[in-house]
């Protein structure tokens, strides 16, 4: 039978998720959302992507120009939103094309005609949050900021946990035996009061909240991965390899490891899904990101706080929504795609 009749187990197991439409639909769509907000530049921005006044060129999204620049009476960086600005840049010969939604994650809509929050209308399309900024922009950075940061602590957790859970399946006797112990002490920690301490003696940040979930994050994973290493490692390839004189690293790495990843792989979405609402809730407490950094979880929190700006909770509880769902429904797809049982058709 020729290779191409025989597809490996990566190909059929990719097959197997594709034929499951709702999970394969899935990882298009969030794939598209996760695209869309890396680009949220070109897509929600209070700069012009390029400006063409009198003759010359600018490019305001990658460089600030003074006010002055386009016939304003400061040398401030240009407010592009400003009326003055806008009348300039729309005499003739001069023209500037703007992102679809005209506001950024901080932009504050000074020539709103409602008070903040106020609802959705045709200058913001979602409406705006209780400090007069755009809610759109502040949903799209603020899902790239949340996919981020879940991509980051699920590739840290699944580093830690898979090389944690091989040293303790390998090696297994004494050596599982104290590492076990170690993580049962270490998985008592109280998460949360450590997050309120750091949060009161460090300035809060990304990068320490990522530090903080990191140190627990792996723990689940690792049991996992140890079961799997402590069944392999008693099968006939294992020892046949260590009859051979092959190292303990390259059993590990080359052997057990590519048949050890099954629940690894299976558990990626769920994790995403864990990371994001991880975030999101410490951002409703007050436990999250620096102040200013777009966070659905402030958003979540402003809702509560502004009931009849119903505009803030529904839109930011939607985005919430979809992607947990889609990644669930992932997750659901590649664990079917993935279970030995499953025989393709």
């Amino acid at each position: 039978m020729s290779p191409s009749n025989n597809p490996g187990p990566v190909a059929r197991a990719w097959r197997r998720f594709r034929r499951n439409r709702l999970g394969f639909a899935s990882l298009l769509l969030f794939a598209g959302l996760v695209v869309l907000s890396l680009c949220a530049e070109l897509v929600s921005n209070d700069r012009p992507l390029v400006v063409v006044y009198q003759g010359e060129a600018y490019w305001p999204l990658v460089r600030d120009y003074p006010e002055t620049t386009f016939g304003g009476d400061f040398a401030t960086p240009t407010d592009y939103l400003d009326p003055f600005i806008q009348q300039r840049l729309a005499q003739e010969g001069n023209w500037a094309l703007f992102a679809p939604n005209r506001y950024g994650p901080k932009t504050l809509n000074y020539f709103a005609t409602a008070p903040n929050p106020a609802p959705p209308s045709s200058a913001n399309w979602l409406g705006t949050d209780d400090r007069g900024r755009d809610l759109l922009a502040q949903l799209i950075y603020g899902f790239r900021v949340s996919v981020l940061f879940a991509l980051a602590l699920t590739v840290t957790g699944v580093v830690l946990g898979v090389l944690a859970g091989a040293v303790q399946g390998y090696f297994a006797g004494r050596t599982d035996l104290v590492m076990q112990r170690a993580i049962e002490v270490w998985g008592s920690m109280p998460e949360l009061y450590l997050l309120i301490i750091f949060s009161a003696v460090f300035t809060p940040s990304v990068g320490l909240l990522w530090v903080l979930l990191s140190l627990f994050g792996w723990m689940g994973l690792s049991d996992y991965v140890r079961a799997e290493f402590l069944r392999n490692r008693q099968l006939d390839y294992v020892r046949a390899a260590r009859a051979l004189g092959v190292s303990d690293r390259v059993i590990m790495t080359r052997h057990i490891l590519p048949n050890s990843l099954t629940p690894v792989v299976t558990f990626l979405p769920f994790r995403m899904s864990g990371a994001i609402l991880a975030l999101t809730s410490l951002d409703f407490l007050g436990l999250g990101v620096p102040p200013g950094t777009p966070s659905l979880g402030e958003l979540l929190s402003q809702g509560k706080n502004n009931i009849d700006a119903w505009w803030i909770s529904l839109s930011t509880f939607a985005v919430l929504v979809v992607s947990l769902l889609l990644l669930t429904l992932m997750g659901d797809a590649l664990r079917d795609a993935l279970d030995p049982r499953k025989q393709d058709a």
